[in-house]
């Protein structure tokens, strides 16, 4: 049967077809765009193999050893014209971005090198990557190993030889002490002298309060003073063992030799792993790169954020998500069972409808800027004065902390809970109310037993949309609580345990910061897509469970509705 092309129209065929095409685009954007992030981010922790040539440029020959991070073509007539020699029947000339480490011989971690002019290049076996804690990456062939300024051990050779294997497994066993050494070092002074100095304020405060009662009892400040007395003692204790650990830790080094010749002497205890990647089989590198998955998730961050680890982003995001989570839900509930149950359905409850929609549209930047004002300067300022005056002029909740940010971005994502909440009870029968209420339940019984549980469903669909919007968000955060680097995490054995008014890091800061304030773009450039695939995975973990939780509500609620 012929049918039309404007019947075909009417029946709204093409609208269906237009429709599925563009949720299908939409797919394959979204798909690609994750697969690019995932594949620019997380080959950044493969153990790449490191190339050794000449470069020559205006007849000065110099060796030059690293990782080619990039590869691209330029037109050779620019080139040309731009005063290098090359050959004119090659339309195009291929260049690399080479990962040179060694900033602190050469000055910058990366160098673009013509094809043309690179030659000689191989992959030398015993060129060896060494990871520092500062000045990046070292690359160069190891020459010796010293103990405390004297040569232990020594090889010249390029070979892969027993004397060198010796040298090697020797300089393994010298890096694994002083990493022991230097845990040693962080447990001792992040946490057992932070706990004591965390105590210590505490007296101090405590002492500063009795001052401000005027209270004359000297037992009083007697115990204050023994109690700190003995913290000084433990202080001093921790601060020898310190002092012995350091002396043991910097006993070792090891010189290498650079490309180009020059000898470097470098501290055992400044690394973090050292290993040959040419000399690395495919399973020796799948473990290293599990290895550097984990360092990138469970470590704290290093060399201004372009190294190590982003633990601590991770935790301040998950945690601030929660806490404004469990700040948003009764809020958000709480406005929407008033305006769909009790309130008088007038002019005044549909203009709070409208204000409440509009307040959805509002620039985030806007919600950072009332936050730090009223939140943090009003609300915080007068805690101060009521309950902190010991700690004045030092604020406590008088300044950005965790607390402040999470009810900022409650106070954005409450607009989402009410009205997911206010659609789950409107879609409630009547009769279900009615049923209720014609056993002998109150309202409030028909309320809070009948009629919120089953429309717990649709307030998990606003806690959802609230998580997905407020994980994600960053400009407000800069203005009431994120920092670059927190010293602490919020969340630790010191007494009250969790520290609302501490600052803390975020995955979305963290990606702004490391992408556009970082003094080092091209080393963190790759950390930049594997921050934001992890916060994009993080997002979906939040939202999952969330989801999980909802349709288990849903299946628990499913035989009221009918």
């Amino acid at each position: 049967m012929n049918i039309s092309v404007k019947e075909w129209f009417k029946s709204g065929s093409p609208w269906v077809w237009m429709n599925a095409g563009a949720v299908a685009i939409s797919l394959i954007m979204v798909v690609g765009l994750l697969g690019l992030i995932a594949v620019r981010g997380l080959s950044h922790f493969w153990p790449a193999d490191v190339v050794q040539g000449v470069y020559t440029l205006d007849g000065q020959p110099r060796t030059l050893a690293g990782e080619i991070v990039e590869s691209n073509e330029v037109l050779t007539k620019q080139l040309i014209e731009a005063g290098m020699k090359l050959p004119e029947e090659n339309e195009f000339s291929t260049r690399h971005l080479l990962k040179i480490g060694n900033r602190d011989v050469y000055g910058s971690d990366f160098a673009w090198a013509l094809e043309h002019y690179f030659t000689e290049q191989h992959r030398p076996e015993m060129l060896l990557v060494a990871e520092r804690r500062e000045w990046g990456n070292l690359y160069g062939y190891l020459r010796s190993i010293k103990e405390s300024g004297t040569e232990v051990a020594r090889y010249d050779g390029n070979d892969k030889s027993a004397q060198y294997l010796a040298l090697w497994d020797n300089l393994q066993q010298r890096i694994q002490r002083a990493l022991e050494i230097h845990e040693d070092i962080l447990e001792i002074e992040k946490h057992e002298i932070g706990t004591i100095n965390y105590e210590l304020e505490r007296l101090r405060l405590k002492e500063r309060g009795l001052q401000l009662k005027e209270v004359k009892e000297q037992s009083l400040y007697d115990a204050i003073t023994q109690r700190r007395k003995e913290l000084d003692a433990d202080y001093e204790g921790l601060q020898q063992r310190l002092i012995d650990l350091y002396s043991e830790i910097n006993r070792d080094s090891m010189t290498v030799e650079v490309a180009g010749g020059k000898i470097v002497d470098v501290q055992l205890a400044k690394l973090v792993r050292i290993f040959r990647p040419n000399d690395m089989n495919v399973g020796q590198k799948i473990v290293h790169y599990f290895a550097k998955l984990w360092e990138f998730v469970s470590d704290d961050p290093r060399e201004a954020n372009t190294e190590g680890g982003i633990f601590p982003a991770i935790f301040g995001t998950v945690m601030m998500v929660l806490l404004m989570s469990l700040l948003v839900t009764p809020f958000g509930v709480i406005a929407a069972v008033y305006l769909r149950e009790y309130a008088k359905q007038g002019f005044v409850t549909r203009l709070i409808r409208i204000a409440v929609n509009n307040l959805a549209g509002v620039p985030s930047i806007v919600y950072g800027v009332f936050g730090l004002g009223f939140f943090v300067y009003f609300l915080g300022g007068n805690i101060d004065d009521l309950f902190f005056a010991a700690a004045k002029p030092s604020p406590t909740f008088g300044t950005p902390g965790l607390l402040w940010a999470s009810l900022t971005l409650a106070l954005l994502t409450v607009p989402v809970v009410i009205v997911a909440t206010e659609e789950g009870l409107s879609r409630i029968p009547r009769a279900v109310r009615e049923g209720s209420l014609a056993l002998g339940a109150t309202k409030f019984e028909t309320l809070m037993k009948v009629v919120l549980p089953m429309a717990s469903p649709a307030m998990m669909t606003g806690v959802i949309l609230a998580i997905a919007r407020a994980a994600g968000e960053v400009a407000p955060l800069m203005l009431v609580g994120v920092v670059k680097l927190a010293p602490s995490l919020p969340l630790d054995g010191n007494y009250p345990f969790i520290h609302l008014d501490q600052k803390f890091m975020h995955l979305g800061f963290h990606i702004y910061d490391v992408g556009f304030q970082s003094p080092n773009v091209e080393a963190a450039r790759p950390l930049v897509y594997a921050t934001a695939l992890l916060l994009v995975l993080v997002i979906a973990l939040l939202n999952m469970s969330a989801i999980a939780i909802r349709n288990h509500l849903r299946e628990k609620y499913k035989a009221l509705e009918m």
